[in-house]
């Protein structure tokens, strides 16, 4: 079976480098899951894409689907042939069905009978068919974050399109998407060689045509072709790059023929807080910062071109005069920001919004200190004073030109502990002031200050009472509001600290603090509460308990995130014992016979007749006081202990006792004594919900 090369490229206007990963990863697939359904072969597929094209290769591409003969069996023969032997209406409608007719019917004998059944020769499709079947709704369906519409057409895309190459071996594929012809010519770099476009002859001569005007379309040549050139202009140098794995990949979809170039700034500017220059140089401008051998920011900076090499003074002198103006701000934002102390802000905040129901941030914060006091009285946190100033300073610098004017905005917190220090504030006031943000994402780190840990948990804690508590619940993927972060944030900061605190008595002490605010007292609390069930499950899945001890705890009422998970770790280690089945099957053999009970009454030791009852329940008699104070004690293994040794007694009751006695007395001092003993169980866990093999 022949087999040729086989190239697609979509040509489009510049596409947001954030916007390609995902949009390469479905058209990949996308191919994949096609060719293989239609079971056509080839030995490689490659994919390229720049911020203008994206570009399938496939090598070796079969051309046609092999001829297939199918054969399939219907009703019995006795059920699809009339005495008369014309087809009943059973075998008519299987024949129908299949589209086919009776020359293509046969009698099939099988082991359990004669069937009808049906043998037809199928024509295999030609690839190209196959490819042009599904490549527009390939195209519509390519994942964006945003699209949009251009000129009078109806077509919705994250860029327009401007060009489409589809060959088979030298040959053009016939494509028509949106009034765009396919052919072959290829678009040269809209920077070096943009009145200039090649032919691609064969889909193997695509990316040495494009090299040719100036466009490497290798994804992984083009990042290795950055880093080589930022090494070379560095290798006799003291000074160096500050690494950015995630700013090289940015890059890399930034640009399709990369020169890497130094520009400088005036050394006045490093005056700023190093995270104004480095947010200015790599988060605005997309640049790389440079750092002197000292490890202090240098005066420089690195960035790729997309343009022609022979202009790169030009281009630099450009990308100077940028950065600035930038770095002007940043200066005039800077100094007038001090002409007041940090503190004078606080007032401001009253004129910014948290969310319309909920108020001012002033409001806010005035919340959060009530509840930060609330932990402090309950944790006895020595450092009370300085958590309260955190607190009270937390949002400070979100009413300052240099936040204000919303040219560095992802500096919050940063910049607030930078004017706190300036203005005198204590070096914990500072730290917390920086990390009462945090974690500000899964992989970022956890407060190291008790200031910045407490101003963390009120903060997140009131954002999520109060966000819930108006209405507005996460649902799915949309959280707008980042609730789920914010849970998360506080359960791993109580966590990390181990802090013994009643999550759910600081949830209603927040919601007290928000009742001036909600429709009624306590609106959704329930809800909330749920949802911090939730992100402690999360929690306890990240420490790889297994799913049915979580299960078996979290309808336990607990006081703290360190008792839950103390127990479901002594549930979880002792699961693997032999003896821990021994404690399951004690109390599900006890639980199964009271399961539809819907009351009992007090155990009346008068009528405890049998010897075995009587030892039953003077175990756990015997033993009450002992398991509550281990329980107490958070000594979960040994309260199992106990319980595991009341097996003999439980078997031996099962044995010799009959529960459902005639004498309905005695039955139901029975169902009351089982009761209580399923009670001692329960207060381990739920062991109803454990898996045992």
């Amino acid at each position: 079976m022949n087999n040729k090369d086989f190239l697609f490229e979509l040509g489009v206007e510049e596409i947001p480098a954030g916007y390609i990963a995902n949009a390469e990863k479905y058209i990949v697939k996308r191919f994949k899951s096609e060719l293989k359904s239609s079971k056509i072969e080839y030995s490689a597929l490659e994919s390229y894409t720049t911020p203008k094209r994206f570009s399938i290769y496939i090598k070796d591409l079969q051309l046609e689907q092999a001829d297939e003969v199918i054969e399939k069996m219907g009703p019995a023969k006795r059920i699809a042939i009339a005495e008369d032997g014309s087809l009943s209406r059973a075998g008519a409608g299987f024949l129908r069905g299949a589209g086919c007719t009776e020359k293509d019917m046969f009698i099939k004998t099988t082991p359990k009978g004669e069937y009808i059944a049906y043998r037809k020769e199928v024509k295999g499709s030609t690839t190209q068919s196959i490819i042009t079947g599904f490549l527009a709704d390939l195209i519509s369906n390519i994942p964006f974050p945003k699209s949009m519409r251009w000129g009078t057409g109806k077509i919705s895309f994250a860029r327009p399109i401007r060009g489409i190459i589809l060959l088979m071996g030298s040959d053009v594929i016939p494509f028509e998407y949106n009034n765009i012809v396919s052919g072959r010519e290829a678009i040269g770099n809209r920077y070096i060689a943009f009145d200039v476009s090649k032919e691609v002859a064969e889909p193997a001569q695509y990316l040495e045509v494009l090299e040719s005007i100036s466009i490497t379309a290798n994804r992984k040549v083009r990042l290795d072709r950055i880093k080589r050139q930022v090494e070379a202009l560095y290798i006799n140098s003291s000074k160096k790059i500050v690494e950015d794995a995630r700013l090289l990949e940015t890059v890399t979809d930034l640009v399709e023929y990369p020169t890497a170039i130094i520009g400088n700034f005036e050394e006045k500017y490093l005056a700023l807080p190093d995270k104004i220059i480095t947010s200015t140089i790599s988060q605005n401008q997309k640049y790389f910062s440079v750092m002197e051998e000292s490890g202090l920011l240098a005066n420089e900076f690195c960035f790729i071109s997309n343009g022609n090499p022979k202009y790169s003074d030009i281009i630099r002198k450009g990308n100077e005069k940028v950065i600035k103006a930038r770095l002007e701000d940043a200066e005039f934002f800077f100094q007038e920001d001090r002409k007041k102390k940090f503190e004078e802000y606080v007032e401001n905040l009253k004129d910014v919004t948290f969310q319309a129901d909920l108020g001012s941030i002033y409001e806010k914060t005035e919340r959060c200190s009530t509840v930060a006091n609330y932990m402090i009285k309950e944790l006895g946190l020595e450092d009370g004073e300085d958590i309260l100033r955190t607190v009270k300073l937390a949002k400070a610098d979100l009413v300052t030109l240099m936040l204000g004017e919303k040219e560095f905005t992802k500096l919050q917190g940063y910049m607030g502990s930078k004017y706190a220090k300036l203005s005198g504030e204590k070096e914990s006031v500072c730290t917390g002031i920086y990390e009462h943000y945090m974690p500000r994402g899964q992989n970022d780190g956890l407060p190291t200050s008790v200031t910045g840990a407490v101003a963390a948990i009120v903060d997140k804690l009131d954002t999520v009472c109060g966000i819930i508590g108006v209405g507005l619940i996460p649902t799915g993927s949309n959280d707008p509001f980042g609730l789920r972060r914010a849970a998360n944030g506080i359960v791993k900061i109580l966590d990390n600290r181990d802090w013994d605190i009643d999550i759910f008595n600081l949830i209603e002490f927040s919601f007290v603090q928000l009742e001036s605010k909600l429709s009624e007292p306590n609106h959704n609390m329930a809800i909330v509460k749920k949802f911090f069930k939730q992100r402690i499950k999360w929690l306890l899945e990240e420490y790889k308990i297994a799913y049915d001890v979580i299960d078996s705890v979290l309808d336990f009422d607990f006081n703290s995130i360190g008792e839950i998970k103390k127990r479901a770790f002594a549930i979880q280690q002792f699961k693997g014992k032999d003896e821990f089945e021994q404690l399951v099957l004690g109390y599900k053999r006890v639980s199964n016979i009271i399961s539809k009970a819907k009351s009992f009454s007090a155990i009346s030791e008068d009528i405890l007749e049998d010897s075995n009852e009587l030892n039953l329940y003077n175990y756990f008699k015997e033993n009450e006081g002992s398991i509550e104070s281990l329980l107490n004690e958070q000594s979960y293994e040994e309260a199992m202990h106990i319980l595991v040794e009341a097996r003999s007694v439980i078997d031996s009751f099962f044995d010799n006792v009959m529960v459902n006695a005639k004498d309905i007395d005695v039955k139901n001092n029975r169902y009351s004594l089982l009761n209580f003993v399923k009670n001692t169980f329960m207060k381990i866990s739920d062991l109803d919900k454990i898996v045992v093999n």
